[in-house]
Protein backbone atom coordinates (compact mmCIF):
# COMPACT_ATOMS: atom_id res chain seq x y z
CA UNK A 1 0.00 0.00 0.00
CA UNK A 2 1.65 3.18 -0.54
CA UNK A 3 2.21 5.87 1.61
CA UNK A 4 -0.60 8.17 0.91
CA UNK A 5 -3.15 5.58 1.14
CA UNK A 6 -1.62 4.22 4.76
CA UNK A 7 -1.97 7.79 5.82
CA UNK A 8 -5.67 8.33 4.52
CA UNK A 9 -6.59 4.82 6.34
CA UNK A 10 -4.53 6.19 9.31
CA UNK A 11 -6.43 9.07 9.70
CA UNK A 12 -9.58 7.82 9.79
CA UNK A 13 -8.37 5.65 12.46
CA UNK A 14 -8.12 8.82 14.42
CA UNK A 15 -11.27 10.76 13.82
CA UNK A 16 -13.21 7.41 14.43
CA UNK A 17 -11.52 7.31 18.02
CA UNK A 18 -11.92 10.86 18.79
CA UNK A 19 -15.59 10.90 17.38
CA UNK A 20 -16.46 7.58 19.08
CA UNK A 21 -14.41 7.90 22.15
CA UNK A 22 -14.54 11.47 22.91
CA UNK A 23 -17.42 12.69 21.29
CA UNK A 24 -18.68 15.89 23.69
CA UNK A 25 -14.65 16.55 24.25
CA UNK A 26 -13.99 17.35 20.18
CA UNK A 27 -16.30 20.53 20.78
CA UNK A 28 -13.44 22.29 22.35
CA UNK A 29 -9.71 22.67 23.86
CA UNK A 30 -6.81 20.57 22.12
CA UNK A 31 -9.26 17.75 21.15
CA UNK A 32 -11.31 20.11 18.77
CA UNK A 33 -7.92 20.96 17.63
CA UNK A 34 -6.80 18.00 17.02
CA UNK A 35 -10.07 16.60 15.39
CA UNK A 36 -10.11 19.83 13.25
CA UNK A 37 -6.74 19.22 11.75
CA UNK A 38 -6.92 15.46 11.00
CA UNK A 39 -10.57 16.09 9.40
CA UNK A 40 -8.82 19.00 7.59
CA UNK A 41 -5.59 16.60 6.43
CA UNK A 42 -8.26 13.86 5.04
CA UNK A 43 -10.12 16.27 2.83
CA UNK A 44 -6.68 17.18 1.51
CA UNK A 45 -5.97 14.10 0.60
CA UNK A 46 -9.36 12.88 -0.66
CA UNK A 47 -9.43 15.60 -2.96
CA UNK A 48 -5.40 15.54 -4.52
CA UNK A 49 -4.49 18.61 -2.89
CA UNK A 50 -0.74 19.99 -2.05
CA UNK A 51 0.12 17.46 1.31
CA UNK A 52 2.22 20.44 2.35
CA UNK A 53 -1.09 22.26 3.61
CA UNK A 54 -1.80 18.93 5.94
CA UNK A 55 -1.20 20.18 9.37
CA UNK A 56 -1.48 17.53 11.49
CA UNK A 57 2.29 16.96 12.88
CA UNK A 58 2.30 17.79 16.69
CA UNK A 59 -1.09 16.72 17.45
CA UNK A 60 0.75 13.92 20.12
CA UNK A 61 2.39 16.99 21.68
CA UNK A 62 0.00 19.11 22.34
CA UNK A 63 -2.46 16.15 23.38
CA UNK A 64 0.56 15.36 26.09
CA UNK A 65 1.05 19.27 26.95
CA UNK A 66 -3.05 19.23 27.97
CA UNK A 67 -3.13 16.03 29.18
CA UNK A 68 -1.41 13.63 31.24
CA UNK A 69 -2.34 10.27 30.08
CA UNK A 70 0.63 9.37 28.43
CA UNK A 71 -0.71 5.83 28.17
CA UNK A 72 -3.83 6.73 26.17
CA UNK A 73 -3.92 4.57 22.89
CA UNK A 74 -5.01 7.76 21.29
CA UNK A 75 -1.55 8.50 21.08
CA UNK A 76 -0.09 5.65 19.47
CA UNK A 77 -2.62 6.23 16.66
CA UNK A 78 -1.59 9.85 16.61
CA UNK A 79 2.03 9.14 16.76
CA UNK A 80 1.46 6.17 13.51
CA UNK A 81 -0.31 9.26 11.40
CA UNK A 82 2.70 11.51 12.45
CA UNK A 83 5.45 9.30 11.27
CA UNK A 84 3.68 8.27 7.86
CA UNK A 85 2.89 12.03 7.61
CA UNK A 86 6.88 13.06 7.66
CA UNK A 87 7.49 9.60 5.40
CA UNK A 88 5.10 11.00 2.61
CA UNK A 89 6.70 14.72 2.86
CA UNK A 90 9.67 13.76 2.69
CA UNK A 91 9.14 11.45 -0.48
Amino acid sequence: MDKQKQLIEQIKIVINYLEKDYGTEINSGVLQLIYIRYKNALDILKNNKDIKEMNIIGGVRAYMDSYSDYLNPLLEELHKAEKINKELLSQ
